[in-house]
């Protein structure tokens, strides 16, 4: 259920933490264990997060922000004006001021699972663009959501930048696109970032940065669990693990045990074992073919696409596919 206030529509927050508990509790309980990337993002970790992208490690921000500012007039042309924006994932919505300026939208609707986080950054976007409505939707964009009314009967760009599509295995990928084909429905148009494939060296420092940003962020998932669901984790026993995954084209990342440890989380007991792994995160790498296929496979036509120079980093225009939205 949809929770309405002034400016934000958000879902109650004893359901996300029923999610929570559920997708942590399961995880643990499975082998192996795997808890999924969304909940990296409570306030501490959005930081954390923002951080990495300043990284010099980490190029997939400076690409994307190089490839949207020199793309903006040609995707405005392409899209026109007047559309509500919708950003799945927003963040800190840094690359979004270049976006809102060119294509110069009626509403801007930024959709996060880290309410606090989203709150603070729509703030500071009211600031640069003061006559924007801008309205926020708090929750999990993995699956359809009602939008607020300032979006109705209005074309829409879906915004979807950062390659956080590659966190998904290609089965959840293409479901998720098809839930953001209902979520914004007929006539839309999807600008997406992707993640290419390149040297493993490059995509293992991204994600195993030289400062240990990267692992304070992996490990926050742990401290977060203890806060939250009354767990006694010892996060001081794991360890940052990064790795590339070549059959699969994704970087890993995993959080290993450095001892024989036992822990309770929500008064459910666990024991791992030293050198068992808790995997937290997938990164899959797509090249261009292979990108083009996922988004017609999610009800997606791909328009466009841009790149940088050293081809790291691809953005996708497509707009919907009509056969594919719900009778």
């Amino acid at each position: 259920m949809l929770l309405k206030s002034e400016d934000t529509f958000q879902i109650a927050p004893t359901k996300a933490s029923q999610a929570f508990r559920k997708d942590v509790i399961a995880g643990l309980s499975q082998r192996p264990r795997s808890i999924p990337a969304r909940w990296f993002y409570d306030f501490r970790g959005s930081e954390l997060f923002e951080e990495i992208t300043t990284l010099p490690e980490y190029y997939p921000t400076r690409a994307e922000r190089a490839i949207l500012a020199r793309a903006a007039n040609e995707i405005a042309l392409l899209t026109g004006h007047c559309r509500a924006v919708i950003e799945f994932g927003s963040g800190s919505s840094a690359k979004t001021p270049i976006l809102l300026s060119a294509v110069k939208p009626s509403v801007y609707i930024p959709i996060d699972i880290s309410g606090d986080f989203l709150r603070n950054s729509a703030q500071s976007l009211r600031t640069t663009f003061p006559s924007l409505p801008i309205h926020e939707l708090e929750g999990d964009f993995t699956k359809p959501l009602s939008l607020p009314p300032s979006a109705e009967g209005i074309s829409r760009l879906g915004f979807f930048p950062g390659s956080t599509i590659g966190n998904l295995q290609v089965p959840a990928a293409v479901d998720l696109l098809r839930a953001m084909t209902e979520t914004l429905g007929a006539g839309s148009m999807l600008l997406i970032g992707i993640d290419r494939t390149k040297d493993q060296d490059v995509l293992v420092a991204a994600y195993d940065d030289a400062q240990g940003v990267t692992a304070d962020f992996n490990l926050n998932l742990l401290h977060r669990i203890n806060r939250e669901l009354q767990g006694s984790i010892p996060v001081d026993a794991f360890k940052h693990v990064v790795r590339w995954n070549e059959k699969e084209s994704r970087i890993e990342m995993h959080l290993e045990a450095k001892r024989d440890i036992e822990f309770v989380v929500d008064c459910e007991p666990f024991a791992m074992l030293k050198g068992e792994t808790i995997h937290t995160e997938n990164s899959l790498k797509y090249g261009i073919r292979e990108a083009r296929i996922l988004l017609r496979a999610g009800g997606w036509t791909p328009v466009a696409d841009w790149t940088d120079q050293r081809e790291y980093f691809s953005l996708i225009l497509a707009r919907i596919n009509q056969s594919t939205l719900p009778p």
